[in-house]
């Protein structure tokens, strides 16, 4: 059986030309009589014939690409960013290639490999080095960062974790009056969760109260929250409320802490990040701040697809807004006409349709 398709030398053969005719004839380019064409046509038809995309990418230095480097790809946050990002390449006739690169011993190898596959680069949060990034900048590799701080000469894409951290850490402080406070999450190679922490310390100091030392350390999964309540409710003296790095984290916090019998948030209240689908339907619904995870991706490939056809200027950087929501695990109450979160007598800006129990609250 035929391990391979013809090839560009039986074609040329069947139709008594050269490659370099076929290959004109494949790619639509030059000057070819009619004839020849028709009979480079036909031998093409008659062998099933396929340009190779390796062979065309060499010629053209294009492979119809896009790659997009991730730290890992868990969860709804990573799913929506990768869809925003997928939306752009589709529409723009390109395909994609995905690597995760969290606990991968060979990722900077991987990562190379990928850049000769590949007609550009979106690199996301803090999983690969800057000396790598910088050291494919210099090759000419097309890149885009995201979700990380900005590097000299490279597009970023980012959304603003501090000030929304900050407004909902003030909120808990000065709205609910809580003056223990904890933050959950993983801020070591990981740019949003440090900046969340900052957030975190600055609303403590505007406040004049001393923040933790440093976060409970946690990835960003659901059996970690659970892992990090256990821990909390080991501690001589807890918090009053949890500021988890994400909804994920957030979802195992509140499951524990219920199954235990602490009553979120009578006792302890916890807020999250990400306003994940799941988030208002969690018992209390799930205080929290949104963030445009698939605007990222969109904007990202938007950003990689015109570095890449060198379509005018490229926006240094894009931070992207972020809003805290106001719901039931931090202390709010509901207005029961409307079933929004009430904060200084302001409801939510979007309807956000969640079925409360009364008795949760009182």
């Amino acid at each position: 059986m035929r391990a391979k398709g013809p090839t560009l030398y039986e074609v040329a053969e069947r139709a008594g030309v050269s490659i370099a005719t076929v290959s004109r004839v494949a790619r639509g380019l030059g000057q070819i009589s009619l004839e020849t064409r028709t009979r480079v046509l036909a031998a093409i038809d008659d062998l099933n014939y396929h340009p190779s995309h390796f062979g065309r990418a060499l010629v053209k230095r294009q492979h119809g690409t896009l790659g997009i480097v991730f730290p890992g790809l868990r969860g709804p946050y990573y799913s929506e960013v990768i869809h925003g990002f997928e939306v752009e390449a589709i529409a723009a006739g390109m395909s994609l290639l995905i690597l995760g690169a969290e606990h991968l011993p060979s990722a900077d190898a991987q990562v190379l490999g990928m850049a000769d596959r590949a007609d550009g680069l979106a690199i996301m949060g803090g999983t690969i080095g800057d000396a790598l990034i910088q050291r494919l900048a210099r090759r000419d590799v097309p890149i885009v960062t995201m979700a990380r701080a900005k590097l000299p000469g490279i597009p970023n894409v980012r959304v603003d974790n501090y000030a929304s951290t900050l407004a909902l850490v003030t909120h808990l402080i000065h709205e609910h009056g809580y003056r223990r406070l904890e933050f959950v999450g993983n801020i070591v190679g990981a740019p949003d969760a440090l900046e969340r922490w900052r957030g975190f310390e600055r609303a403590h100091r505007d406040a004049g109260l001393d923040p933790p030392s440093e976060p409970l350390s946690s990835a960003f999964e659901h059996t970690s929250g659970m892992q990090a309540a256990l821990h909390i409710l080991d501690l001589p003296e807890r918090p009053r409320a949890i500021v988890c790095g994400n909804d994920e984290i957030a979802s195992g916090m509140t499951s524990t802490l219920a199954a235990v019998g602490v009553r979120v948030p009578h006792e302890i209240a916890v807020t999250g990040w990400d306003n994940s689908p799941f988030a208002r339907y969690t018992t209390p619904p799930l205080t929290t701040i949104a963030q445009p995870a698939r605007a990222l991706g969109q904007q990202t490939a938007t950003m990689l697809l015109a570095l890449i056809a060198r379509n005018g200027d490229v926006e240094e950087e894009v931070v992207l807004s972020t809003e805290p929501i106001i719901r039931a695990s931090c202390g709010c109450r509901f207005d029961p006409s409307t079933r929004f979160a009430i904060v200084n007598r302001q409801p939510n800006s979007h309807k956000e349709g969640a079925i409360i129990d009364e008795l949760v609250l009182a």
